[in-house]
């Protein structure tokens, strides 16, 4: 596999995927293994302190923190390095940011605690294995190490500039040509090298090469510089060095005195990889160290609809298209982070996106999902009017208030209940009401929009969990006729959802918020930065796709009064934090963002960091479903003031917006061509039986495995004689499931024309016989993608369950995958899966 801690093998296997779970999750074959590794399974997040991270290095820094906690019984550790080699670059700012950054990214994780020793300042204290540890730390001993080098006739002092190394090189097809300087005597090399440590030659006169093989196929074998002279002061060592080492050089001399088995980085340093064994085997044969470490390349982060680029971001932050690194429409774990995306959240996406050794671009929809899916387990209830429109009730008196008991939370009782006042004023949104008489009622014929259900001139809308108002009146600006006040009667018999007996019952329900009581702030409505999935590929300039619509500000938002007193009391929480001991970096460190909220039908938001309490500020994370379309443009949000648009901007009654989720969900689906071999009943079970399936799956060596085991709920739907050595398809990454006592490795897809009991009639979804066994099929006009190695984990389960909810038989008698977009025909390379005489109806068939 992608790991293969039990370290037999030399390379990894390129086709190795699997989510976080699964690779974790694999055990230590047996005991010999891990005697063939020196100490704990030991991983390490080793990031340069010359920017802030960003979502690429969320990925690394869950998979490396992930392989460690899966092997914790055996003391398996994760330790936090700073690779600072190069100080024209660093800075004390990065490496603050990137600390916080890790400890953000593992809020709410167990640590794996100290290792020993003292633990001394804020900044060593984290989730990782002991102190912070910087290659810095082992500058002495990476000089030694170079020296030994020298001594042992692999390393010499060059003296060629820049430009001829380059040319000396040779490219990808010609080999390069042997420094003049190369064969110079060792005691010249080890004297030169003193006086390059010594500070007596100026940048770039001198360099420390590695003695290899000028002619090998790898480039980055052709006598690497190792060692180069830098008269800059060290962000951690000061003034003590002047000569720094490269990288390739230092890095798996870091990670073996470390003790680091298994050295996890992305797969542009797999051509690097005979490098970072070079320079490892030649320190244990030094004595520097006792083991070497192993290094293993797994696939970086890429998204749709972002740049992960460092030289890009800085553009972004200088020309000002964003505020800043944290602005939240960044995807620096500080933009994100403050945006109010949770640390979980994060962890979900990474776990679903999977390790493997195949790049793929990630929709950036699949980030929100998980982003939504946390946010609406965790995130309490609250109205909030974005644009308001004042309603006064005419048939109350007085300035008294009447209070209302409302869950915080419809599905988690232990969050309680919040106060939400009711008296004669009150906030509505203003898209919540057509005015039939004003502009907007011109401009649509004087009727309502099409399934209006909320208010209306003389009709009636319930305030939820209140009272059931009728709008009596509207009073107009004079200038502009737009409505400013509602005069409305309420009926007070309907509180709290009443309807009485023999009225009907109104349909329309909006939220509202109390004028005296609620609190005003300012929204801040972020979208994509970006407009195109790949921004820049078209026109060569990525800046030209930014979406201008990213960012809307409503300033006089109002929100109930319990929304203000959370606020406050983070607010206050964290002043007092940054003030006292409780700011300690080895707690969870508490964030204005940590406060989110469901805005009912407006999305999810967080409280922003430039909150005070004269001025609050809150962000929309993300929207309560899908807004962004099959186009790459995003959809037009709700205008509050223009209620024709927003009910005619394509979508469809009660859809969820866009295809991309959805897309990704088929994608992740492991549709695969396989013979079922052979058939029997089940021992236990009358209903059952039990399959010998061929899905083509193959070894490390590419020699083929025995076939699967399927328990599938097929007795007396399909004789033993129509099943045997049939091409049928069937899902190979669903969780293994035992039914009645007998593991089931796959599943089998069929159509049902619906009836129950004895007079179902069940066809299995054929293959064409040229299909070879194995072939992932795919869906029409829908590009092929990497599907998960294993659906396990709850969230990953409901993505069979959606898919399987839009699998149909169309007239044709074809398998089709029908989403609210398109009706797309499941292909193989011989052409579409189709059933014997069943049409119209649906496809599933679990395993029992």
């Amino acid at each position: 596999g992608l790991l293969d801690i039990g370290g037999k093998s030399d390379t990894t296997d390129d086709d190795a995927t699997g989510t976080l779970a699964d690779i974790t999750a694999s055990p230590v074959a047996d005991e010999s293994d891990m005697a063939m590794l020196k100490g704990p399974i030991t991983t390490r997040f080793p990031p340069e302190p010359n920017g802030y991270l960003h979502l690429g290095h969320a990925k690394a820094v869950s998979f490396n923190f992930a392989v460690a906690r899966a092997f914790a019984a055996g003391n398996g550790r994760c330790h936090m390095r700073l690779d600072d080699t190069n100080p024209s670059k660093e800075d004390d700012e990065y490496v603050q940011s990137i600390l916080e950054d890790v400890r953000w990214i593992q809020q709410g994780l167990a640590p794996f605690g100290d290792d020993g020793e003292n633990q001394s300042g804020e900044e060593e204290v984290g989730p990782w294995f002991g102190n912070v540890r910087k290659t810095s730390d082992y500058f002495q001993l990476i000089y030694d190490a170079a020296v030994y080098l020298i001594q042992s006739g692999d390393a010499f002092i060059d003296e060629l500039s820049a430009e001829e190394m380059r040319e000396y090189r040779g490219t990808l097809t010609e080999p390069g040509k042997e420094s003049p300087h190369r064969n110079r005597p060792t005691e010249e090399n080890l004297e030169l090298f003193e006086k390059m440590r010594a500070g007596d030659f100026a940048d770039g006169t001198y360099a420390l090469r590695a003695k290899i093989d000028m002619a090998s196929p790898n480039l980055n074998l052709r006598d690497p510089v190792i060692y180069r002279i830098k008269h800059e002061s060290h962000q951690a060592t000061g003034d003590e060095w002047c000569i720094y080492p490269m990288y390739d050089f230092s890095h798996p001399i870091a990670d073996a005195v470390e003790g680091i088995t298994h050295s996890l980085c992305t797969l542009e340093f797999e051509d690097h990889r005979p490098l970072y064994d070079w320079v490892a085997e030649r320190i244990v044969k030094g004595g520097f160290v006792e083991s070497k470490p192993r290094q293993i390349e797994f696939s970086r982060l890429n998204l749709k609809y972002t740049i992960l680029s460092k030289r890009k971001l800085i553009q972004l932050v200088e020309e000002k298209y964003v505020t800043g690194w944290d602005d939240p429409r960044m995807p620096t774990l500080s933009g994100i982070r403050r945006r109010g995306v949770p640390a979980s959240a994060i962890r979900l996406f990474c776990e679903r996106m999977g390790i493997s050794k195949s790049d793929s671009n990630i929709d950036f929809g699949i980030l929100e999902d998980c982003a939504r899916e946390v946010l609406d387990e965790e995130s309490p209830r609250a109205f909030a009017i974005l644009d308001p429109l004042k309603v006064t009730v005419t048939n109350l008196s007085g300035s008294s208030l009447e209070d209302f008991e409302i869950p915080r939370h419809p599905k988690r009782e232990e969050l309680g209940d919040r106060t939400v006042p009711f008296g004669k004023s009150v906030y509505i949104e203003r898209s919540d009401f057509f005015d039939l008489e004003g502009p907007e009622g011109e401009a649509n014929g004087g009727k309502p929009p099409r399934g209006f259900k909320r208010l209306l001139p003389g009709e009636k809308v319930r305030l939820k969990y209140a009272y059931v108002i009728k709008c009596d009146e509207v009073i107009r600006d004079a200038t502009t006729n737009e409505p400013t006040e509602l005069l409305c009667s309420v009926y007070p018999e309907t509180r709290a959802g009443v309807t009485p007996e023999g009225e009907a019952r109104v349909k329309g329900i909006i939220q509202w918020v109390e004028a005296t009581t609620g609190a005003g702030c300012q929204v801040m409505q972020y979208d994509r930065l970006f407009k195109a999935e790949e921004p820049g590929k078209e026109s060569g300039d990525f800046t030209s796709d930014i979406n201008k619509e990213s960012l809307k500000v409503f300033k006089n938002v109002m929100v109930e009064p319990s929304v203000a007193m959370d606020a406050l009391r983070v607010i206050a929480q964290i002043r007092n934090n940054e003030s006292s001991d409780a700011a300690a970096p080895g707690n969870d460190k508490l964030y204005h963002s940590d406060l989110t909220y469901q805005f009912e039908r407006s999305g999810y938001f967080a409280l922003d960091s430039s909150s005070t309490e004269d001025n609050l500020v809150f962000n929309r994370v993300v929207t309560l479903r899908d807004t962004w379309d099959a186009s790459n443009a995003p959809r037009k949000e709700k205008q509050p003031k223009n209620q024709n648009q927003q009910n005619n901007n394509g979508r469809k009654k009660g859809g969820g917006g866009g295809q991309a989720p959805v897309v990704e969900d088929a994608r992740r689906i492991a549709l695969r061509a396989g013979t079922i071999l052979e058939v029997s009943p089940h021992p236990e079970a009358d209903s059952l039986i039990l399959l010998k399936l061929d899905c083509g799956d193959t070894n490390d060596a590419g020699e083929p495995e025995e076939p699967r085991t399927v328990v599938a709920g097929l007795a007396g739907k399909i004789s033993f004689e129509d099943l045997i050595n049939r091409k049928v398809v069937c899902i190979t990454n669903l969780k293994p499931a035992k039914m009645r006592g007998i593991e089931s490795m796959a599943m089998l897809l069929a159509a049902s024309d619906g009836r129950e009991g004895d007079d179902e009639i069940v066809q299995l979804l054929d293959v064409p016989a040229s299909v070879p066994n194995g072939e992932l099929l795919s869906f029409e006009d829908m590009e092929c993608g990497e599907p998960d190695a294993m659906l396990k984990s709850k969230g990953a389960l409901k993505v069979w369950d959606r898919v399987k909810s839009k699998l149909r038989v169309n007239g044709d008698g074809e398998a089709t995958y029908q989403d609210e977009n398109a009706i797309r025909k499941i292909m193989t390379s011989a052409g579409p899966v189709k059933v014997s005489s069943l049409i119209d109806c649906i496809i599933g068939w679990d395993r029992v």
